[in-house]
C-alpha cells in the first residue's frame, strides 16, 4: 500500500488586503501499521495463554519475538492470522480487521471462505514445514496461487521456479519433500509463503526442528527477506539472528509482553528483571 500525498495552494488575503499564497500543505495520510494487535486475550480452559497483548509492527519492520516455552509466542502468531480466535481483542493487518468485521458496534466472525482469503495475504512458515508429501517441490510452491485464482498454472509454475532460485533450490524443483534435508524443506516452505506475495510473513520458530548444522541456511534466507523490506514477525530462540537482523525485539513471558525495543536495548541492556534472567540462561 502506497501512501498518497495531497498538496495544494490557495489564494488568501492578508490583513492589508494583499493577496498571498497559503503555505498550508495537507499532510499525507498515515500509512496503516503492517500488524496491530489490540488488547488480545486467549485462553484454553482455565489457562490464559495471552493476557492483554498489544503490539504494533510497522511496514517493512523485522520484529523478533523471544521468550521461554509456553510464554504465548506461537499462539500470538496463530491469532494474527486467525488460526486461533481471541476471546477478547482483535487484530488488523495493513489496516484490515482479520477474521472479523464491525457490525452495529460489535465484531462479528467472518465466513470461513473470507478468512481463508485473508490468510492468503499473510504468509506463515511453520516449525515443521507442512509441505504436501505427494507433490514435487515445484508444485508445493505453485499450488496456492492457482488455488486462489491469482495466477494460471503456467504463471504460477514460472513464479515458483523464480522463488526456488531465490532460496537456493532451483535445482531441486522435481524432488519430493522426503528427498530433501530439513533445512531444504524449510526453504521450500519459505518459497511457498512468498508465492502469494503476502504483505506480512509470520515465522513460528522456523529453525527449531532442524539439526544445528542446517540452521544457518534457513536463517540466511530470512536475512535476505529482511534486507528486501518485507515485513517479518519471527518467533525464534536464535539470539544472534535477533541481534543482527531485528529492528525490534519483543520479549514475552506468561502471555504478556514484558518489554520491547531495539535489539541493542533489549538484548544488551534489558530493563526488566525477567528479561535479564531469561537472557542469562540462553546467551
Amino acid at each position: 500500500m502506497t501512501a498518497e500525498t495531497t498538496t495544494g495552494t490557495a489564494e488568501a488575503a492578508d490583513p492589508a488586503g494583499t493577496p498571498g499564497q497559503a503555505d498550508a500543505v495537507a499532510a499525507p495520510p498515515a500509512r496503516p501499521a503492517a500488524v496491530e494487535v489490540h488488547d488480545v486475550h486467549k485462553w484454553y480452559g482455565s489457562q490464559r495463554v495471552l493476557d492483554g497483548v498489544a503490539l504494533t509492527v510497522r511496514p517493512g519492520e523485522v520484529t523478533v519475538v523471544l521468550g521461554p516455552s509456553g510464554s504465548g509466542k506461537s499462539t500470538l502468531l496463530r491469532v494474527i492470522n486467525h488460526l486461533e480466535k481471541p476471546e477478547i481483542g482483535h487484530v488488523s493487518v495493513n489496516g484490515e480487521l482479520i477474521g472479523v468485521r464491525r457490525h452495529r458496534g460489535r465484531l462479528k466472525e467472518l465466513s470461513e471462505r473470507a478468512i481463508l482469503t485473508q490468510r492468503s495475504r499473510i504468509g506463515f512458515v511453520f516449525q515443521n514445514f507442512n509441505l504436501f508429501p505427494h507433490l514435487t517441490v515445484l508444485d508445493n510452491v505453485a499450488a496456492a496461487p492457482v488455488a486462489t485464482g491469482r495466477l494460471t498454472k503456467p504463471e504460477s509454475r514460472e513464479l515458483a521456479r523464480d522463488l526456488l532460485d531465490r532460496v537456493g533450490l532451483g535445482d531441486r524443483a522435481a524432488a519430493y519433500p522426503r528427498q530433501l534435508s530439513g533445512g531444504q524443506q524449510q526453504r521450500v516452505a519459505i518459497a511457498r509463503a512468498l508465492a502469494l506475495r503476502p504483505g506480512v510473513i509470520l515465522f513460528d520458530e522456523p529453525t527449531s526442528a532442524l539439526d544445528p548444522e542446517l540452521v544457518g541456511e534457513v536463517l540466511a534466507v530470512i536475512k535476505d527477506l529482511a534486507g528486501s523490506g518485507t515485513t517479518l514477525l519471527v518467533v525464534t530462540h536464535e539470539i544472534g539472528f535477533a541481534r543482527e537482523v531485528a529492528d525490534r525485539v519483543v520479549f514475552m513471558d506468561g502471555g504478556r509482553i514484558v518489554e520491547q525495543g531495539p535489539p541493542e536495548q533489549v538484548l544488551d541492556h534489558p530493563r526488566h528483571e525477567r528479561t535479564r534472567d531469561f537472557l542469562s540462561k540462553v546467551l
